[in-house]
């Protein structure tokens, strides 16, 4: 098959390489017919996590068909459609059992495109199919779905959820990427008062718009404000920048919560010398995908509108080329970028 290979930092190609199959009873092999591009991907390639090795097919975001399933696989069959979570979950151990599948003990977690080979691929091997994948009950756009994968899992359950975030509260969001603004749209879900997205791309903060933002402004005065007033019930911080972290501790109130959901590539430097009296939680999390049957219902009865998340589409063989466009996505305008098989 054709597949999206990681050669070491800075070094990708789209090669050819050996077909996927079983190689656990709990294995299934699945046709991707939709993947993307996540910023994890981007950090891979920049060399950040050197766990990765050179002949990785990268990826963790995918939706398609199963194709073959082995011996211990009850809840599949060839011809399913399903979305493949960014995380495996081998279903028994403490954390499995506890729905935090990212913490999986078993030889699950965040595995794809990472430990093993990923999802930008014809064909993906995925372990423990049974808790890895979620059927699909009706028939969404699989570019829409894809986003069921990881970005929509880790808007609610790392940011919002974990956020707390509740009626009447004020949420700024730091950073407008793609997960920055699904945490924008499932946020609006919980009643709040105001929801401010803060970037430095006027592209993006037009995007916060349209995804349901009552504001979206540059860093400056708004944070300021915050600062000096009330300040925020909920910051979530979905940039990955020091400077962006930063923001979040001057923008949250006494007693407010600070949630991490970008990806630090970097050291970030935590002030404690002026946040130890404002009695702020801050939370951190790997996002577990336990919340996607919820989430796909939401779609399901169009309670939550994802489509402009989506802005540029590329066959799956242009995987090189997706990658420079969603690495300059301040310049290009793209957020997610689907990768389609014919």
């Amino acid at each position: 098959m054709r597949a999206l290979v990681y050669h070491g930092p800075g070094r990708i190609s789209w090669d050819t390489v050996a077909d996927p199959v079983i190689e656990d009873p709990g294995d299934a092999v699945v046709r991707v017919g939709t993947t993307t591009v996540c910023g994890t991907d981007l950090h891979i390639l920049r060399g950040d996590l050197a766990e990765v090795t050179a002949g990785t097919v990268l990826g963790h975001e995918a939706v398609g068909e199963v194709v073959a399933t082995g011996d211990d696989v009850r809840r599949l069959h060839p011809g399913n459609r399903v979305v493949v979570s960014s995380v495996s979950a081998c279903g028994r151990c403490r954390p499995c059992r506890d729905r935090l599948f990212g913490q999986c003990r078993g030889g699950g977690g965040w595995i794809l495109g990472h430990l093993i080979h990923g999802t930008q691929a014809e064909y993906v091997r995925v372990p423990f199919a049974d808790d890895s994948t979620h059927r699909l009950p009706f028939s969404p756009s699989p570019d829409e779905a894809v986003l069921l994968a990881e970005v929509l899992p880790t808007a609610y359950e790392v940011g919002v959820r974990n956020g707390e975030v509740g009626p009447g509260d004020t949420v700024v969001v730091v950073g407008a990427g793609p997960v920055g603004l699904a945490t924008v749209a499932i946020a609006r879900l919980c009643s709040p008062r105001r929801v401010v997205a803060v970037d430095l791309s006027t592209a993006r903060l037009e995007a916060a718009v349209r995804m349901g933002a009552d504001a979206a402004e540059v860093p400056g005065r708004m944070i300021a404000e915050l600062y000096e007033g009330p300040g925020a019930d909920v910051v979530v911080e979905a940039s990955g920048e020091p400077d962006g972290f930063v923001l979040c501790t001057r923008a949250v109130r006494t007693g407010g919560h600070i949630a991490v959901i970008g990806t630090p590539g970097r050291s970030t430097t935590l002030h404690l010398e002026s946040l130890w009296r404002k009695n702020v939680t801050i939370s951190t999390g790997q996002v577990d995908t336990s919340s996607t049957p919820w989430l796909m219902e939401l779609l399901r009865l169009g309670r939550l509108q994802v489509s402009p998340l989506l802005t540029h589409f590329f066959e799956l063989e242009r995987a090189v080329e997706a990658y420079e466009v969603f690495s300059k996505g301040t310049e290009s305008g793209a957020l997610k970028v689907a990768l389609r098989q014919r």
